[in-house]
């Protein structure tokens, strides 16, 4: 199985980092009753981390790492595509270099937490959208659906149409996982 590209905002991972690791918590809070017992309350999950580990290689691996460190700098929370895991909006929280920068490798770290909007609210607005009929229209006003051919992606058809990803992933509800669309499959543009 081919995984498709981790994607954050307009970065485009030029291959999978080789190590994720996604934290789940729960706030928890303890009652003592008598007599050394106690009892255990749920105060709710928190967020979810993504963490993860990888390298770039080639003669533009440091460039491709400052392309990546540019996207960290941004002030404002994105929607993360990752390979097999959900998409959702989160913060860009850490970016680490993992080693002496050479000239043609750079291993790094990364970390994001998922937003309030991503663990709900991105989850509400894609089911609150029209679903929306069969129509081949192109006029900026109409729909406008692509059936899928053998190795295309949401990514490349919202690049191939002038659409961002994420208008695409929000008018197509019944696609959980963005990076798997089979053949055949019918996929809402506009």
């Amino acid at each position: 199985m081919i995984l498709a590209p981790m994607r954050f905002k307009n970065f485009v991972w030029p291959h999978n980092p080789r190590v994720y690791a996604i934290a789940f918590e729960r706030k928890m809070a303890v009652h003592k009753i008598p007599f050394g017992l106690h009892h255990l309350q749920s105060l709710g999950q928190t967020r979810r981390v993504l963490r993860g580990e990888g390298e770039f290689v080639g003669e533009r691996a440091y460039d491709t790492l400052k392309e990546l460190a540019t996207v960290f700098y941004e002030e404002t929370p994105g929607v993360l595509v990752h390979p097999v895991w959900m998409t959702t909006t989160a913060w860009f929280a850490a970016l680490e270099l993992r080693q002496e920068p050479k000239r043609d490798y750079v291993a790094y770290s990364f970390e994001f937490w998922e937003t309030e909007e991503g663990a709900g609210e991105t989850r509400l607005a894609l089911r609150a959208l029209p679903g929306g009929g069969e129509s081949a229209g192109t006029q900026a006003g109409e729909e406008l659906w692509h059936t899928v051919a053998q190795g295309e992606t949401l990514w490349g058809l919202a690049r191939r149409y002038g659409v961002e990803l994420e208008r695409v992933i929000a008018l197509n509800p019944d696609i959980r996982n963005p990076n798997l669309v089979f053949p055949g499959q019918r996929v809402r543009i506009r």
